[in-house]
C-alpha cells in the first residue's frame, strides 16, 4: 500500500513538470493554470470517498483525493517561482470561482428528474450531491490556505534572496496544509465526526505528499529556468 501510495504521489506531482515546460517554452503559464483547476474540480467529487492509508507511522483516515488536492501547493509555488505573487493570487482566484461554477452545476444535474430507463440516479446524488456545509468549508479552506501558501512563499523568497527553495518550499507549504485541513474538517464535520482523528490523518498524508514534492519543485525551477537567469525572467509581483 505505501508503495503504491509513493507511486500515485510522484505520477500526480508529474503533470506540474509538463506544465512548467509548457510555461518555459511560451512564458506563460496557462497549462500550470489548467492542470491547477482541474486537480480543484476534482477534488471536490472525489472528496465523496474516504479511504485508508497504511503509512509506515501508522493507519490514517482521509479523502482519497488528498493525494490529489495536495499537490495545488506544488503547484501554486511554481507558479509564485516563474511568475510572482500577484499571477498566483489570480490563478487561485479563477480556480476558485471554477469550483463555485462546477457545485451549481452538480447541483443542477442532480436535480434534473431522471429518465425513466436510467437507474444511477442514486450513484449520481452520492458523487456530485455535496452538503451545503461541506461546500462552505472546502470554499473558506481553499481560499485560506491557498493564498497563505503563496503569501508566505513569496515572502521567503524575498527574504533569501531566491535561495534555499526547499526551506520556502516546505515552510509555506506545509503549516498552509495543516490550516486548511483544521478548517475544512471542523467546519464541515464538527459535531457530526471526530474531528481530531480527521484532521491528523489528512494533516500527516498531505504532508507526506509534500515532502515527496521537495524534488519536483526541484525539477519544475531547472525547467523553468535552464539555460536562463532567473533575475532575467522572473515578472515581479
Amino acid at each position: 500500500m505505501f508503495a503504491l501510495l509513493l507511486l500515485w504521489i510522484g505520477l500526480v506531482s508529474s503533470f506540474t513538470i509538463l506544465g512548467s515546460w509548457y510555461a518555459r517554452r511560451f512564458g506563460r503559464y496557462d497549462m500550470l493554470m489548467g492542470i491547477y483547476v482541474a486537480f480543484g474540480i476534482f477534488s471536490n467529487i472525489a472528496a465523496a470517498k474516504t479511504a485508508e492509508f497504511d503509512l509506515i507511522v501508522g493507519t490514517f483516515y482521509a479523502p482519497a483525493v488528498v493525494i490529489v488536492f495536495s499537490v495545488t501547493f506544488l503547484l501554486t509555488d511554481v507558479v509564485n517561482e516563474r511568475f510572482g505573487l500577484q499571477e498566483t493570487r489570480r490563478m487561485i482566484s479563477i480556480a476558485f470561482i471554477s469550483q463555485i461554477m462546477i457545485s451549481l452545476f452538480s447541483w443542477l444535474v442532480v436535480e434534473l428528474p431522471p429518465a425513466p430507463f436510467f437507474h444511477h440516479q442514486d450513484a449520481i446524488e452520492v458523487l456530485l450531491e455535496q452538503v451545503p456545509r461541506i461546500v462552505l468549508a472546502s470554499w473558506i479552506a481553499f481560499m485560506v490556505s491557498e493564498n497563505l501558501d503563496a503569501v508566505v512563499f513569496a515572502w521567503f523568497k524575498s527574504k533569501t534572496g531566491g535561495r534555499h527553495l526547499w526551506a520556502r518550499n516546505a515552510l509555506s507549504s506545509i503549516p498552509a496544509m495543516l490550516i486548511d485541513s483544521t478548517l475544512f474538517i471542523t467546519i464541515a464535520f464538527y459535531g457530526v465526526m471526530p474531528v481530531v482523528p480527521l484532521i491528523i490523518g489528512i494533516t500527516i498524508t498531505k504532508w507526506l505528499v509534500a515532502l515527496i514534492d521537495i524534488p519536483f519543485m526541484y525539477m519544475n525551477r531547472w525547467i523553468l529556468y535552464r539555460n536562463q537567469p532567473q533575475d532575467a525572467i522572473h515578472t515581479p509581483s
